[in-house]
């Protein structure tokens, strides 16, 4: 698989090139990104279901939860398979990470949220979307690892006011290609 796996020789600098870029790998592979995007969102909660198992085991010290566990991660595995279907190196499990945490940014703001926190939140909220962003620039191949490399360590800091450079631009293009290609 790994040698298939191809990225744009050049970066993708617009909304053009990017519905371009998407309605290209929507005649290679058929992909429907609204219905990509909910399948991400289950995905998400599949993988916060199996850290819940896991933490239940612990707690209670029952091992039925930990053996739900496998069932849990054998559908994430294969449901995540339908949004990657061509992968190099570490970009199967970076994409697993990459889902879970934002997940669990969303849900410690929504927590944050709920304690009349408010600028917190959407703090939390912003840097949940740059991570769903870097999720689906990796995977509709607009970048690749080593763009990931290339993300200033700012990027996800609790103290960025705005998205800016690669991460702000990432998630704009992301969400704009949401926003032109739902259904």
């Amino acid at each position: 698989m790994a040698n298939s796996y191809k990225y744009m020789e050049q970066p993708i600098k617009d909304i053009n090139q990017l519905i371009e870029h998407y309605d290209n790998l929507k005649k290679e592979h058929k992909l429907d990104l609204s219905s990509d995007q909910d399948l991400s969102i289950a995905i998400m909660n599949l993988v916060s279901i199996e850290e819940h198992f896991f933490f239940s085991g612990a707690k209670t010290g029952k091992t039925e939860y930990y053996d739900l566990i496998n069932e849990v991660r054998e559908m994430r595995k294969a449901l995540l398979g339908k949004i990657i279907k061509e992968y190099e190196g570490e970009v199967w499990c970076i994409s697993k990470h990459l889902l879970a945490a934002s997940y669990r940014l969303m849900e410690v703001g929504t927590k944050a949220l709920g304690r009349g926190k408010k600028d917190e939140a959407y703090e939390l909220f912003g840097k949940a979307y740059n991570l769903y962003s870097l999720f689906w620039g990796l995977n509709m191949k607009i970048i690749g690892t080593d763009d990931v490399k290339k993300i200033d360590s700012e990027a996800v800091n609790k103290h960025d006011q705005e998205p800016q450079g690669f991460m702000g631009k990432l998630g704009a293009l992301v969400k704009k290609a949401i926003d032109c290609c739902i259904e």
